[in-house]
């Protein structure tokens, strides 16, 4: 058995509930969509409305692997790279060389260990506080699926009202696609496109809507 979240939102809020299905160990495509397919079948047991995605590349769905923050790109670079390059350190960064290697060395670079603690992420010349815990990944994310994705295209994630992502671990790490998502549907739900935030309004905006319950 294992336990992972499952994002959706509530009241106009996105919100989190953890979901304990059967886990299906092994590296393939194959045996990592049956873990998928156990997660949203507890989903599905305890709301029989439920309509759920998994964003990642092991989704079934077409929309759900496009999504994958690995198959996004912003300004023509990887997302990873936009995140990991835009790091401030207490001595050090942004290293903005990390835009133009493999997102895999990027996210491994020493000098994101070595630098002293992070205070904060800059792109485009503007800083992003640490706080809302992950505005600066929602921010870049939805900027990236902007621009890759035409308005019907993005449209479709209005359908769904659960989203997943089989390999987050709130144990592990802070930042996943599917709350990004589900923030997008919220979004949508509210306005009917994604409109152009700056950064003022939208970390306001992320305050409002986001509830950290992990």
């Amino acid at each position: 058995m294992a336990d992972r979240p499952a994002f959706f939102i509530r009241q106009g809020k996105v919100v989190s509930e953890i979901y304990s299905f059967e886990w299906f160990s092994g590296f393939a495509v194959s045996q990592k969509q049956k873990s998928i397919e156990s997660l949203h079948n507890a989903i599905l047991k305890a709301d029989i409305n439920a309509r759920p995605l998994e964003v990642s590349t092991k989704s079934k769905e077409a929309i759900g692997v496009n999504l994958s923050a690995f198959n996004l790109k912003l300004n023509n670079y990887p997302l990873e790279n936009i995140f990991q390059s835009a790091k401030v350190f207490e001595n050090g960064g942004p290293y903005l060389d990390l835009l133009d290697v493999l997102p895999k060395e990027a996210k491994r670079d020493e000098r994101l260990r070595h630098s002293g603690d992070l205070r904060a992420f800059r792109y485009q010349n503007e800083d992003f506080p640490l706080i809302p815990k992950t505005a600066f990944y929602d921010f870049i994310y939805i900027s990236a699926v902007k621009e890759s994705f035409a308005a019907d295209e993005i449209n479709v994630i209005s359908s769904y009202n659960y989203f997943t992502d089989i390999e987050f671990n709130p144990a592990k790490s802070i930042n996943t696609q599917a709350r990004t998502t589900a923030l997008i549907k919220l979004i949508l739900d509210e306005y009917g496109y994604l409109p152009d935030f700056g950064k003022k309004d939208f970390l306001q905006y992320h305050r409002e809507h986001i509830t950290y319950s992990l």
